[in-house]
C-alpha cells in the first residue's frame, strides 16, 4: 500500500489528481463591494451558539462580487486558466467571539469546484452559483471606465433563479473599501457525522488572515441592490434596509493557515 497524498480528495499516491492544490494559495481580484444596514436581529438569527453581533452597527453587512485568478506556487496552474480562474458573490457582517471582533461570512456562491471546496477547508459556507460582473476597460465603448460616472452591472443565480442583482457608479477615488469586511474572518467548520443523529464529526471556530496582502485601485460611489425570493434561499431575510455605500477595488492577497479557536469535535 502507497501513501497517500492530497490536501483533500482523490487523494492518490502522487496527490496530482486532489480537488484543491497545496498552500500557500494566492489570489489577486477585481471586487465590488455594496455595504447596507438590514435588521440587526435577522443578522444575530444567523449567529450559532458562542457568536454575538458586533457592538457597533450591528445590522451593516457587505455584499461582495468578486473576480479572482488564484494559484498556487506552481506556476504552471496560471497558463492554465480554466485552473484558476472563478467568480464569488458574498456576504458578510461582523461578529464578536470570545470578546473579539471579526468578519464572518453568512452566504457564499463560487462557480468552480475547487473554489467552492478549498473554501468549505476554510469554513466559507460555499454552494455553487452562476455570477457576473462588469468588466472595466480602457479602450472601446464595450464597458464601464473607471473614473466617474463608470457604471457596473452585478448578478447572481443558482438553481435557474436569479437571486440578486445590483449596479455601482463610482462617484470619486478612495483609500479603502469600507468597513464590514475589514477584520480577520471567523467560521464555523462543520461535517455531520455520517450516523446523521445530530452529532457532529467536525464542529470547529476558526479564524483566518492572509498575508502579502496589496491594495490597488479603489472607487467610492453609489449602488442599487435587489434580492429575489428561491426556495432554496434566505436572502430577503437580511435584505437592505439602509445604503450605506458601493465600492470598486483590486486586491493581492496569500492564504496558508488559519487557527483553531473553539473545537467540539466527536470522540
Amino acid at each position: 500500500m502507497s501513501e497517500l497524498k492530497g490536501l483533500f480528495y482523490p487523494r492518490t499516491p502522487t496527490g496530482k489528481a486532489s480537488i484543491v492544490p497545496p498552500v500557500p494559495w494566492h489570489y489577486s481580484g477585481d471586487l465590488i463591494t455594496l455595504e447596507y444596514r438590514t435588521d440587526p436581529a435577522k443578522v444575530a438569527a444567523l449567529m450559532p451558539e458562542g457568536f454575538e453581533l458586533a457592538d457597533e452597527d450591528p445590522g451593516a453587512l457587505a455584499a461582495i462580487w468578486a473576480d479572482w485568478q488564484s494559484t498556487g506556487d506552481d506556476p504552471g496552474q496560471l497558463l492554465d486558466p480554466v485552473r484558476v480562474q472563478y467568480k464569488e458573490m458574498f456576504i458578510v457582517c461582523r461578529c464578536k467571539f470570545q470578546g473579539k471582533t471579526y468578519t464572518r461570512c453568512l452566504y457564499i456562491w463560487v462557480d468552480k469546484e475547487f473554489a467552492m471546496l478549498r473554501g468549505q477547508h476554510q469554513g466559507y459556507p460555499k454552494k455553487l452559483g452562476s455570477i457576473q460582473m462588469s468588466r472595466p476597460v480602457v479602450v472601446g465603448k464595450a464597458g464601464p471606465r473607471l473614473e466617474p460616472g463608470g457604471t457596473f452591472g452585478v448578478t447572481l443565480a443558482a438553481f435557474d433563479r436569479r437571486l440578486a442583482e445590483g449596479r455601482f457608479t463610482i462617484r470619486e477615488e478612495c483609500e479603502s473599501a469600507g468597513f464590514v469586511n475589514g477584520h480577520p474572518m471567523a467560521h464555523s467548520r462543520w461535517m455531520p457525522a455520517i450516523e446523521t443523529d445530530g452529532t457532529q464529526s467536525l464542529n470547529e471556530v476558526v479564524t483566518m488572515s492572509g498575508f502579502d496582502v496589496e491594495k490597488g485601485r479603489c472607487f467610492k460611489g453609489d449602488f442599487d441592490i435587489t434580492y429575489f425570493d428561491s426556495p432554496v434561499e434566505e436572502l430577503l431575510d437580511i435584505a437592505p434596509q439602509e445604503k450605506i455605500a458601493g465600492y470598486w477595488h483590486e486586491i493581492g492577497v496569500s492564504w496558508r493557515a488559519g487557527t483553531t479557536l473553539a473545537r467540539n469535535n466527536l470522540a
